[in-house]
């Protein structure tokens, strides 16, 4: 079957490759639709490895997909051929700790797409576990579909955080999870949310949503903003989403005392941290590592229109060009959000 296959590092073909062919019995088939192109996809494309996970041998990218359904295994009876769905991309072992605790986005042996050595979506067939796959709402486009994967990533830093209705975020990163972060904590009762990020082209999706308030680093001073603008208290939420070290300089200068500090960026290289004068506010930090229990809720939130990604998407190419389509996502064109690509149009 035809695939987007990461050979190794900057090097990519659209060739056949041998993937699994027979649904199992708790499991569907699904024809791919569309497919957004991640960061981490442009990562292993550039570098070759994320962290502990090394390309060592030819991958399927893509886990940002949507599709419809064309096969089920005996066992399920929730999902039927035809179906919208789009799909949770991680695989846990059911009998593992993680997993019992309710955290298996925790789990040390999940089977992720296109996160070595596992395959990704950016092929016409998949098959994958019934119970991670979700039927999408008729109001909804297979784009938007595609989009609940990473809106699920800024589901889980939402509620990390604990928002209580009327409080005041702040997001460091205008990138497509930085944003979709901003608009979970909206969703989530923050009364506004500061956006802050070096590049104003990117601020500019902020005209889509007015309680977005976008800071241009390169233009304003972040903490006089944020000062003026909260009554010299400070924020409540604090999202880290641009893996910049820069950006962890912030945290006690905006935070008001008690803030919760949520940490979803992946950083380069290690951050220094003066953590005696964070004690001194009594700052909660939390972390992210993608996603658990979300989908549900993030496709209730689009269906309703509670969020709103459809002006995330920046362009969407088709299957034959998907090279091309990776090409331009690592130009890094600071007016794309997110790239997607059509596999079966």
């Amino acid at each position: 079957m035809k695939a987007l296959v990461l050979e190794k590092k900057l090097e990519l073909s659209l060739r056949d490759i041998a993937i699994p062919t027979i649904t199992g019995d708790d499991e569907v088939k699904i024809k791919m639709h569309t497919v957004g192109i991640c960061g981490s996809d442009i990562h292993y494309y550039e570098h070759g490895k994320i962290g502990q996970w090394l390309v060592k041998e030819p991958m399927i990218l893509g886990h940002e997909g949507s599709g419809t359904i064309i096969e089920i295994g005996k066992n399920e009876n929730k999902l039927k051929v035809g179906d919208r769905v789009c799909v949770e991309p991680q695989i846990t072992d059911k009998n593992s700790k993680e997993y019992k605790l309710g955290i298996y986005n925790y789990d040390q042996s999940v089977k992720f797409w296109a996160t070595p050595p596992i395959h990704g979506c950016l092929v016409p067939e998949v098959i994958f576990p019934a119970d991670l796959v979700f039927k999408i709402p008729d109001n909804l486009s297979f784009g938007e579909g595609a989009m609940v994967e990473p809106l699920a990533v800024g589901m889980q830093g939402a509620t990390k955080a604990n928002i209580k209705p009327g409080q005041i975020g702040l997001v460091m990163g205008c990138g497509p999870i930085g944003i979709v972060t901003a608009l979970a904590a909206l969703a989530g009762g923050c009364a506004k949310v500061f956006i802050a990020d070096i590049l104003s082209e990117k601020l500019k999706i902020c005209e889509n949503y007015p309680d977005l308030i976008p800071i241009d680093l390169k233009n304003e001073n972040l903490q006089e903003k944020v000062s003026k603008e909260t009554n010299n208290w400070g924020v409540n939420c604090f999202f880290e989403c641009s893996g910049a070290v820069e950006a962890y300089e912030s945290i006690f200068s905006c935070c008001c005392p008690g803030a919760t500090v949520v940490l979803i960026g992946n950083n380069a290289t290690p951050v220094p941290m003066d953590w005696a004068i964070l004690f001194a506010k009594g700052l909660d930090f939390k972390t992210v590592h993608r996603y658990s229990h979300q989908y549900e809720n993030a496709i209730r939130l689009l269906s309703n229109g509670k969020i709103n990604l459809k002006p995330l998407i920046s362009k969407t190419f088709d299957f034959e060009q998907s090279i091309k389509a990776f090409e331009r996502a690592a130009e890094h064109r600071a007016e794309d959000i997110k790239l997607q690509i059509l596999v079966n149009g």
